[in-house]
């Protein structure tokens, strides 16, 4: 991987997608998005601040909990734009996102630590099934997997 040096403030798209681990053509779909931004030089080649690293990473991170490009867009829409994001800026975001990303937390361990048992979809396919959710009861509180979902 090619280094980028410390006083570098402006970095090529290529730099960029190595450094954050995508391809240039994503870096052109979350600009699209409105998610990055880019200058363009005097010959017309765009060029990402540094800290478009933090906001790709943040974004990519986000993406692996299953936060939409909506959602995301959002947060980050309250970031300054003319200059780098400062931790109090960062901070206001997990603030915002704290409610949401606990309740994901809670439901991941009730994934993990129900999955081997009876869930309440009304398989009936485990031999605790019958008797945690006899005759199929919990399909009475609606549809799906009703030990998982809140």
């Amino acid at each position: 991987m090619a280094h980028i040096p410390e006083d570098a403030v402006w970095l090529r798209p290529g730099q960029v997608a190595q450094r954050a681990g995508v391809a240039v053509s994503t870096l052109h779909y979350y600009e699209r998005l409105g998610l990055i931004t880019s200058r363009r030089t005097a010959g017309d080649r765009r060029e990402y601040r540094r800290d478009t690293l933090r906001v790709i990473g943040f974004i990519r991170a986000s993406q692996t909990l299953g936060i939409p490009l909506a959602t995301i867009k959002q947060a980050l829409d309250e970031l300054p734009h003319e200059q780098p994001p400062t931790k109090r800026d960062w901070a206001r975001i997990a603030r915002m996102w704290r409610a949401d990303l606990d309740q994901r937390i809670e439901r991941l361990e009730a994934l993990r630590d129900n999955l081997a048992n009876c869930i309440g979809c009304g398989c009936l396919s485990l031999t605790a099934c019958p008797y945690t959710n006899p005759g199929d009861a919990m399909g009475e509180q609606g549809p799906g997997a009703r030990r998982l979902i809140p």
